[in-house]
């Protein structure tokens, strides 16, 4: 199987390399990605939006042959989702990984903009739950294989417009939340909730991690990766 690994926002390909083994031992091909203008500066990257790395997953799902599984962490969910909006005939599932589907309009989120650009806001800035689970060496570790994001990446509103995505077989490897916690969450996040029961076939498995599962616990997200993939 194709699977097309995209990373949440500041990170580029090299976030997978410890879950990419696994995937490859499983007998899998993948594509981890690195999003146009990570780590640029704004002269750069400031006329790249969020369709520009949908175009970048839409680009890489182009260039294999047969199906292909897209998988996106974190802001890298929207990428997905609008890869899965693209090219619904060619991806036979999506997984999220922490996230959730995005509805149509809606961005990933804000940052601070400095110099143009948005710059790691460093570990501390998350909530507990978020990175309880990254030790120290960790965090030392991983810090330098992040990168800036263009300015309008996190803000722009996703477009969508083909409803043949909702019959793409979707996985949410969340976290902390399992089936039953993340559907009743999700029926206060208004279009959200909409969206995610709107695909026709889904399912939601617990991690048990935080928000960065490729560094804090890889091989079980590899692990889970595969079950999805079987499922």
């Amino acid at each position: 199987m194709n699977l097309i690994l995209i990373p949440g926002l500041w990170l580029d390909a090299s976030s997978w390399n410890d879950v990419i083994p696994d995937l490859e031992r499983a007998g899998h091909r993948v594509h981890a990605l690195t999003m146009p203008g990570v780590g640029a500066g704004a002269a750069a990257s400031s006329d790249i939006g969020i369709a520009d790395w949908i175009s970048a997953a839409v680009s890489a799902i182009d260039a294999v042959s047969g199906p292909v599984v897209v998988v996106g962490h974190s802001g890298g969910g929207n990428v997905a989702w609008g890869a899965v909006d693209a090219r619904p005939e060619r991806v036979v599932r999506v997984i999220f990984v922490d996230t959730v589907p995005p509805p149509a309009g809606v961005g990933i989120s804000e940052f601070e903009v400095v110099d143009g650009v948005i710059p790691f806001p460093g570990w501390d800035f998350f909530p507990d739950e978020d990175v309880e689970d990254l030790d120290e060496p960790t965090r030392a570790r991983t810090v330098p294989l992040t990168g800036s994001v263009p300015a309008r990446v996190p803000t722009d509103p996703i477009v969508l417009g083909n409803r043949a995505r909702f019959g793409v077989p979707a996985t949410l490897l969340m976290g902390s939340l399992d089936q039953e916690t993340l559907e009743s969450e999700l029926d206060n996040w208004g279009p959200y909730g909409e969206e995610f029961r709107a695909i026709e076939s889904v399912e939601v498995v617990r991690i048990d991690s935080g928000h960065w599962p490729q560094f804090s616990a890889p091989e079980r997200l590899a692990e889970l990766i595969n079950a999805a993939l079987t499922a």
